[in-house]
Formats: structure tokens, sequence, C-alpha cells
């Protein structure tokens, strides 16, 4: 099981062990204090034996690779433009795309669903573009509503009420 806490507090909470063995309590008198496995306090007062206190030092978590914020804010920079200026062939940003555009930038993995997710926590929602018919034409539209909505409402209005002779 993980023991909590952030890198900085694990590694203040292994140099108080390697410390307090060195004052001579036992490995096993350290582990109940600290409320941690003896084999862990084992490995740390080996560890800082063999390589010093650097061996004891906060390390980055294996497999969970991060973006500095710097990058982060050139990855959301990204998104405010037209992916097919970054190569893809057509106008749609995917999770997908999004992390095989951080992993040849910065050479950082990360799944399509935890862009996903990471995206989200920006307040950014997937979006699609609005699909416009090629046939589509503004003129036209303007033309309808300016006369012939006029004058379909109007044929309405003028109507008598449904069963009224």
């Amino acid at each position: 099981m993980q023991t909590p806490g952030t890198a900085r507090e694990k590694e203040l909470r292994r140099r108080l062990a390697v410390e307090r063995v060195k004052e001579g309590w036992s490995t096993n008198d350290v582990a109940d204090f600290l409320d941690v496995n003896i084999r862990s306090v084992q490995r740390w007062v080996k560890a800082e034996r063999e390589g010093g206190s650097a061996a004891l030092a906060a390390k980055p978590y294996p497999g969970h690779p991060k973006l500095t914020p710097r990058q982060a804010a050139i990855v959301i920079e990204w998104l405010k433009h037209n992916p097919r200026e970054f190569g893809f062939v057509t106008e749609l940003w995917t999770a997908k795309r999004v992390a095989s555009l951080i992993e040849q930038r910065f050479g950082v993995v990360f799944h399509p669903h935890y862009v996903n997710a990471w995206l989200t926590r920006r307040k950014i929602t997937p979006q699609k573009p609005e699909r416009v018919p090629r046939e589509r034409s503004q003129q036209k539209i303007d033309d309808w509503l300016a006369q012939d909505w006029p004058r379909i409402k109007k044929k309405e209005r003028n109507a008598s009420p449904p069963g009224i002779h």
C-alpha cells in the first residue's frame, strides 16, 4: 500500500527514519513511530548507506508524467488554432490528436482518456463543428424569412378558428 503524503513529505519521513536509526532507535521502533513497514525503514537505511543522502531525495512518480505549467499553457493555446496547422487532415480537435501532439512536442505520453479528463478540468469540453450543408444559401434563407414567412404567418392569423364557419 502506498504511504500517504506528497513526495516532499515522504522524503522527510525517509530522512527522519534514517536519522532515528543512526541515533540508536531500532528499525522496529522507527517503523512503529512513523506507521510504516519495517522493511521500508530497512530499505531506506540501506539506500542511504549505499547512495548517501541523495538516495533519500524526493523522486517524481514513475508512470505519472506531468506537463510543466508552461507546457500546459502551450497545449491550451494549440486549441485556439485549426488542427490543420499542426498537420491533421480535418478541422476537428480530438483527445487522441492532443495526446499525439503532446508526445511529439514534449515527449510526455498520455492516454487520450486522460487528456480528455485533463481538458475537462480546465473547462475545455468536446466540441464538434456545426455541420453546414453545401447547398445552404444564406441569401435564400434571408429572402424566405423576409417574404414568405410573413405571408404564411398572416394567412395563419386570418384563418378562422377550427369549428367556426
